[in-house]
């Protein structure tokens, strides 16, 4: 293999090659009951939370408002506002379960801004590390994930329903 290491990253391959849902899978997601199997966090009443499945860290969370909606101009002040509370609170969150040295907070809004799902507003937040952009990425086109997605959700689940967040 010419000196070269080979990673086994199966999660992005099925990203990458697998079917795209016909629908809109982040109101398919707040729609079915099942939190565990689709990695829903917790429940707002205008927003939940959820685990990105192809995330760009351990701990990539997204807030998303229950109502199908392409911009953050669209939405009104009440789901604004709990959006921006659940933000703040997946921070706290993140920060007391996986000690992170900061944080990517932000929307794309529109498909020519980088957004996968330019149909239905979300926010991201992506908990950081020093030395988390190494060499993979650029050198092996390959993100180096220390944690299993269900690992993760099993202990922000924990968290969140938690008294401390811990």
């Amino acid at each position: 293999m010419d000196g070269k290491a080979i990673l086994w990253a199966p999660w992005r391959m099925q990203y990458v090659t697998g079917a795209k849902p016909t629908g809109c899978f982040l109101c398919e997601k707040h729609q079915d009951s099942n939190d565990a199997e689709n990695y829903v966090v917790s429940r707002g009443v205008r927003c939940y939370v959820i685990l990105n499945l192809f995330p760009y860290n351990p701990g990539h969370v997204m807030i998303v408002p229950y109502e199908h909606l392409p911009s953050v101009g669209d939405l009104d002040e009440e789901t604004l506002a709990e959006m921006m509370i659940l933000v703040s609170r997946c921070v706290k969150l993140l920060q007391k379960t996986m000690s992170p040295s900061g944080f990517n907070v932000g929307m794309n809004i529109g498909r020519v801004a980088g957004a996968g799902v330019a149909e239905h507003v979300h926010a991201h937040v992506v908990p950081r590390w020093e030395g988390d952009a190494n060499f993979m990425p650029v050198v092996g086109s390959t993100k180096v994930l220390p944690e299993e997605l269900r690992s993760t959700y099993d202990r922000l689940r924990k968290a969140w329903s938690s008294p401390d967040g811990k």
